[in-house]
This record gives C-alpha cells, sequence and structure tokens, in this order.
C-alpha cells in the first residue's frame, strides 16, 4: 500500500511546496520596502485627505525641532521611529496630536517617513545646568546603585547612539522632552515600555531633570 501511495504523496507534498511558496511570493509583494522620497513628501507636506499633518511644523525641518517640547527625530532609528508611530494608534502611548496623525498613516507611510527621518544628520544639543551635569553624566554612565537604576549607556550607548530596532538615539534630545517621557513613563501616562517604567519610578525628579540635560549635550 505504501508503494501504491507514495507517489500521490510525493506529489502533493511537492504541490503543498508550491502554494506555500507564491503564498510568500505574494506576501512580500504586498510589502514593498520603504521610501524614503516619499517619507520626504510626506513629512514635509502631510496629507490633507487622511487628516496627516506635515510633520515638519512641529519637528523641524529634517527631523530637527527647535521646539523644546517636541523631540527631534532626524537621525533616529528607523525600526524605533516605526514602533513608536504604531505605539501612538494604540492606548500603549495615547497623545493627543500624535494618535490622530498616527492613525491616519498606513504601515507603509510609516515605513516611508521612518526611513527618510534616519538618514538625515541630526543637529547637536548642549547641556544648560552646569551645577547638575555632572551628576547626570554619574546616572548617565553609572546608573544609581542605591536606587537600583541602571546606567543608561548600557543600552542606550556612551555617546547617545543607541542600537537600532532596540534603544532609542538619545544625543543632542532637547532636555524638556526627555524629562517629560522620563515622567510620563514614571506616572504610567506613557506605557510602551515596560523597562523604562520601571527605570523611571526610582527617579526622583532632580535626578530626572540632571540626566536628561546630559543626554542634551551628549554628541
Amino acid at each position: 500500500m505504501n508503494r501504491v501511495f507514495s507517489p500521490f504523496v510525493k506529489s502533493l507534498f511537492v504541490a503543498m511546496l508550491a502554494v506555500s511558496s507564491i503564498a510568500y511570493a505574494a506576501e512580500e509583494k504586498k510589502a514593498p520596502a520603504a521610501d524614503a522620497a516619499k517619507g520626504e513628501q510626506l513629512y514635509n507636506s502631510g496629507d490633507a485627505s487622511r487628516g496627516v499633518i506635515a510633520c515638519a511644523g512641529c519637528h523641524g525641518a529634517a527631523g530637527n525641532s527647535t521646539i523644546v517640547q517636541n523631540p527631534k527625530l532626524a537621525g533616529q532609528h528607523a525600526e524605533y521611529l516605526a514602533k513608536q508611530l504604531a505605539d501612538f494608534k494604540t492606548p500603549q502611548r495615547n497623545n493627543p496630536v500624535m494618535s490622530g496623525i498616527a492613525k491616519g498613516m498606513s504601515e507603509q507611510d510609516i515605513k516611508n517617513v521612518a526611513a527618510y527621518l534616519d538618514k538625515q544628520e541630526s543637529k547637536p544639543g548642549a547641556a544648560k545646568n552646569k551645577e547638575t551635569v555632572e551628576a547626570g553624566k554619574k546616572i548617565y554612565r553609572g546608573g544609581i546603585a542605591e536606587k537600583n537604576v541602571p546606567a543608561c549607556a548600557g543600552c542606550h550607548g556612551a555617546s547617545g547612539a543607541g542600537i537600532p530596532a532596540q534603544f532609542a538615539r538619545l544625543a543632542g534630545q532637547h532636555q524638556d522632552y526627555t524629562a517629560a517621557q522620563l515622567t510620563a513613563f514614571r506616572q504610567g501616562a506613557r506605557k510602551n515600555s515596560a523597562q523604562m517604567t520601571t527605570i523611571a519610578k526610582r527617579m526622583s525628579d532632580d535626578e530626572i531633570q540632571a540626566v536628561s540635560d546630559y543626554i542634551a549635550g551628549l554628541k
């Protein structure tokens, strides 16, 4: 009996493999590569038909925001940006402005804009408070041992360059923005990183301000 059905089973296996390959190829075709040129157009002009306003109005030319409450996006890792935009569509990162904009963006839009910003050069920032920058440096590089706060550099790098697809680039980010995000993690308003929530809950206002200021001066 095995000899009778063996050719049939073999043919069935080959057919199933072919169908699987076709389905995979179709899926690949549905997901085109990121287009940075289209991302640049959407970033600068938006798409009013979908309620997507121009990103440049808040985040500056080429992602170099001059508004301290709005993050610099230039040079940020594409994978990280894409995740954040996707998170804005969920309760994990609810924001009155960004949630509405992100919901109007397709997955391809997000990939395109993220690819464009990843290629831009971030303009350097500067620490403002000389009295606390040393404390911020100690926290960033060595953590706070007595509070079990790990060194920021362990994940975000000694220079704040971050790690693509895992940890954000921080170098040169506005102090006000970084401090606001750490506070949001601490208060539970921002919920898209359990790791950062745990860390922020162990930090005081002064510690958050100091490390945020130090980050602003990283290059």
